[in-house]
């Protein structure tokens, strides 16, 4: 049972919103959380359920029943296939698809927290993970984004994942990814170095403008192909990452005016619009256009030393169906193909 907590709304907080004074009075409470509770009618402004817009005038008695403090949650097993590229009794090396998290997020309710992750799926899978990153992300030992497909190592227990964390943390895996940005890249290849920290203003970026907090990051470019199409120039390309920031080849490409396709955090066109002169000499009037619905951007291949054998695995992924059909349908003549895209990768960049 939960406690039951009774305030007294004082003079002062006259014409002060419910769901706000509610998070003043109690410790560690986010409003959110406040909200949460008065949507559930988990609070009673003198005996009946109120709602967070309701404004005070002072004197209500408030009760609130419910568990301001939830337990933390832990993540539960779902029924979601995986592609496993890699399994040992050690680690396991999954090739993740774009639109899945790898793990609940922190603010968000409980059924979007512990649902349709990719933790969620390796619990069903594997059973037993490593502990190390505690409830919500067991096994985990690096990320990818939301929108981002590709390859991902997981841990089976905490030797391996406080092996893998210190190859991570020393640079010594290898991670490349294949991204199509737009525009046409002026060098063949190229090294940002650019540090990324939290944007000020719009806290769900990232930015190499950031003053406060930013860490270094380093990004190897090298042009695969660059395309000319009936939507405009792009760059097909292989990035390799030294450092695992937040966003990290999405700002890095960003910087330098050239945001990944789809990226429209980044900068990056909503949908790509045909060009006028493609269109000369066609009876159709309006324009093509497209949307990818999700980022070019995939991690393609992983080179790293297996935690327990020492043995080094090079693993590799082709690019999703989505993003091939993407290539071929933005071209004007000709055909890409992502197999070639991540063959023969350089062991290493200029």
């Amino acid at each position: 049972m939960s406690e039951i907590r009774r305030l007294v709304a004082p003079p002062e907080a006259a014409g002060q919103r419910l769901d706000q004074f509610i998070a003043t009075q109690l410790e560690g409470v986010s409003r959110s959380r406040v909200q949460l509770l008065l949507e559930q009618g988990d609070v009673l402004v003198d005996g009946a359920p109120a709602k967070a817009s309701l404004k005070l005038h002072g004197g209500e008695e408030i009760v609130i029943t419910g568990e301001p403090h939830p337990a933390p949650l832990k993540a539960m097993p779902e029924a979601i296939e995986l592609d496993v590229i890699y399994e040992d009794a050690h680690l396991a090396v999954i090739n993740k698809p774009a639109g899945m998290m790898v793990h609940a997020g922190s603010g968000a309710t409980e059924d979007a927290r512990n649902r349709g992750t990719l933790v969620n799926a390796l619990l069903h899978r594997f059973k037993a993970l490593s502990s190390t990153g505690g409830d919500l992300r067991p096994g985990i030992v690096h990320r990818l984004d939301k929108e981002t497909s590709g390859l991902i190592i997981v841990a089976k227990n905490d030797a391996a994942h406080a092996v893998l964390a210190e190859l991570f943390s020393s640079r010594r895996v290898r991670k490349t990814y294949i991204a199509l940005v737009q525009g046409n890249l002026e060098r063949d290849k190229g090294t940002i170095t650019a540090a990324i920290g939290r944007d000020p203003v719009r806290r769900t970026r990232m930015t190499t403008r950031a003053t406060e907090n930013a860490r270094s990051a380093v990004s190897h470019y090298e042009v695969v192909r660059r395309l000319s199409t009936r939507f405009g120039p792009f760059t097909l390309m292989r990035v390799r990452i030294e450092t695992g920031r937040t966003h990290q080849i999405r700002v890095h490409m960003s910087s330098i005016g050239h945001p990944v396709v789809g990226d429209t955090l980044y900068g990056a066109a909503g949908q790509l619009t045909e060009q006028a002169g493609a269109r000369a000499g066609r009876s159709k009037s309006e324009p093509e256009r497209l949307r990818l619905g999700r980022n070019f951007l995939h991690a393609a291949r992983l080179e790293f030393q297996h935690p327990v054998t020492g043995e080094v695995l090079e693993l590799e992924s082709p690019l999703p169906e989505e993003l091939e059909g993407f290539l071929q349908r933005i071209e004007a003549v000709g055909r890409t193909s992502g197999g070639n895209a991540i063959r023969n990768l350089p062991r290493e960049y200029d």
